[in-house]
């Protein structure tokens, strides 16, 4: 009871936060169900929610999509993601934790650090952070940072970043699960229990619709902030479980 309090309360709150700043549901869901069933099945957890959520929300905001730089994304999303997949299948849990903790702690002040440096143009930039996008959504369940520091480098205006962000979140979640279940990179029978699935469903477009009714009196700031905050402490625990099995 208290996994599915937490979780579908993590979902809720990421779709919400994704429908008001275009992103936040990786980051609200990877690293609480990491901290609850690993980082295998957590991770799992976050890329099927949102999955749903960016099918939705892509819908929702076609209109404001660059779908020019959504197609400059999509190999490197897709070579990002098999790279990610490999390395769930063949590091040890106590790995992945410190993995999925760091990624998601260097993400975060990477966004924050990036806000005032001037901005960045050229393809090596679409191209690191397309791949690194793609390899941290399937080892982290988190590609939002990846993403948000370009956007800010590249000063990306927030409503077409946030529109294309959708569709992007689309592809690399469905390419992260695709990626894992070819290579057997899923989680052990019974990590997660089957009614975890409709339920996490379910909280998304809950989210969504909390979101949206919010998205008029929530500041884009706010929204971040709390965004920020949520995975940065999942990110802390993580961290330090892993560094803890790892050198004990």
């Amino acid at each position: 009871m208290t996994f599915a309090v937490l979780v579908v309360a993590a979902v809720a709150l990421g779709a919400a936060l994704q429908r008001v700043a275009g992103m936040g549901l990786g980051m609200s869901v990877a690293p609480v169900a990491t901290v609850l069933i690993g980082p295998v099945a957590g991770v799992m957890v976050s890329n099927v929610a949102a999955i749903v959520a960016a099918a939705i929300l892509a819908v929702m905001l076609r209109g404001d999509v660059d779908w020019r730089r959504f197609r400059t994304l999509v190999p490197l999303l897709l070579v990002g993601s098999l790279a990610g997949a490999l390395v769930v299948r063949h590091v040890p849990v106590a790995v992945l934790d410190v993995v999925l903790g760091a990624s998601v702690l260097v993400a975060i002040t990477a966004v924050v650090g990036t806000r005032h440096q001037p901005a960045v143009t050229g393809g090596g930039a679409v191209v690191v952070s397309g791949a690194v996008a793609g390899f941290m959504n399937t080892t982290a369940g988190v590609a939002g940072p990846a993403m948000a520091v370009y956007a800010v480098a590249s000063r990306w205006g927030q409503r077409s970043f946030a529109a294309t962000l959708q569709p992007i979140f689309l592809l690399a979640n469905t390419a992260s699960v695709v990626a894992k279940v070819a290579l057997g990179a899923t989680p052990a029978a019974g990590v997660v229990p089957w009614w975890t699935w409709p339920v996490v469903c379910g909280a998304v477009p809950a989210g969504i619709w909390a979101g949206t009714a919010v998205s008029d009196r929530v500041s884009l700031r706010t929204a971040r902030r709390v965004a920020i905050g949520v995975a940065a402490t999942g990110g802390l625990v993580a961290l330090v479980r892993g560094l803890l099995a790892w050198l004990g």
